[in-house]
């Protein structure tokens, strides 16, 4: 089975492809995220996934340039209490209709992996994705690996960052550092 498995960032490529490639699945990495605010945090995710890829052999795709972030922007505004909705069908989304178009068997999605990612969600959005674009959704928890991803990524020296990627999670990650 070939799958694309849209990529969040590096550090949570490495277990998620270390399991899918375990179980015999040939696994192509897609860096799709036009949530990713400021640009600059844009560019330093994209260069770690770049060099973790390479580094470890794994074949790659990324998004055709930032130019998603407009329209990423566009679906969220004043439907802020349900930007992870819009956000995860905006990725999981384009990562299908890639999968169709370049033969892939499936398709998921790293955010499986974090334990701060609402995982109900995913799965419901990436199973219904699945149904309009007639392609299979690949779900498996991977939370339980967390802390062994934790540790590989770490020998790496990978940048990681310290908040999902929008504009909105980096406010409340500073607004808890400041109160």
């Amino acid at each position: 089975m070939r799958i694309l498995l849209q990529t969040c960032c590096a550090p949570c490529l490495v277990h998620p492809y270390a399991e899918l490639t375990s179980q015999g699945i040939e696994v192509t990495a897609f860096f799709f995220n036009p949530n990713i605010h400021p640009y600059s945090e844009y560019l330093r995710r994209l260069d770690a996934f770049r060099i973790y890829t390479r580094d470890h052999r794994i074949p790659a795709l990324e998004e055709d340039g930032p130019d998603g972030m407009e329209e990423w922007l566009r679906e969220v505004v004043y439907r802020e209490a349900q930007r992870c909705r819009v956000c995860f069908h905006i990725r999981m989304d384009k990562t299908a209709r890639l999968a169709e178009a370049k033969g892939f068997d499936a398709f998921s999605t790293t955010l499986l992996y974090s334990r701060f990612q609402k995982h109900d969600l995913l799965k419901e959005i990436g199973e219904a994705v699945s149904e309009q674009h007639g392609i299979p959704f690949l779900y498996q928890d991977w939370r339980s690996g967390w802390n062994v991803g934790v540790k590989e990524y770490r020998k790496t020296g990978l940048y990681r960052q310290k908040y999902c990627g929008c504009v909105y999670s980096e406010k409340e990650r500073a607004a808890k550092i400041i109160l």
